[in-house]
């Protein structure tokens, strides 16, 4: 073998390494991604969800109705009790929900200790509400972590139900 075979050979190795490693990692990512969806699929151990959706008003717009007891009754068609500030609390859908503003960050985040007053007294999941300006719209994305095995059930299909559409009704009607 001359040097130039060694090196070409060397450089074909390397070579046929990343592609193999790339390769693999891609097969991870994919098999992490179709088990995450399969989990959201079937549910029934899942404890998170994220979902977004666009809205026809600006961030700022968003964020007062999701914090102002008033606009949220009339979003909800049920009572709303909510302190917007940070530590405060809240109690919406008649109170059914209920909880604590843990951060604020106006026109941009909303993060809160939530909970469905059916569950065992002192237990909390996390809602984060991510508002992002896309031109005269709004996207917001939405994770809650933390719930029990089984909440996904009624939880995921809660939220475009009973905040989703209602909001984008809402909004259409008061703008």
């Amino acid at each position: 073998m001359n040097a130039r075979s060694v090196s070409a050979t060397r450089r074909q190795v390397v070579t046929g390494i990343a592609v193999t490693l790339g390769s693999f990692i891609a097969s991870a990512r994919l098999s992490a991604q179709q088990t995450a969806t399969a989990a959201s699929d079937n549910h029934p151990h899942a404890t998170s969800l994220h979902q977004e959706i666009d809205l026809p008003v600006a961030p700022e717009r968003v964020f007062d109705v999701l914090l102002d007891a008033k606009q949220f009754a009339l979003v909800t068609g049920m009572s709303a009790a909510i302190d917007p500030n940070v530590g405060g609390a809240f109690k919406t859908f008649g109170g059914l929900i209920e909880g604590r503003n843990v951060e604020i960050i106006p026109a941009q985040r909303i993060v809160q200790a939530w909970r469905e007053t059916s569950w065992v007294a002192g237990f909390y999941s996390l809602v984060h509400f991510e508002l992002k300006a896309q031109g005269a719209t709004t996207r917001l994305a939405l994770d809650h972590t933390g719930f029990h095995e089984g909440d996904f059930v009624h939880l995921n299909p809660g939220w475009p139900l009973r905040y989703w559409e209602p909001l984008k009704k809402y909004l259409a009607k008061h703008e």
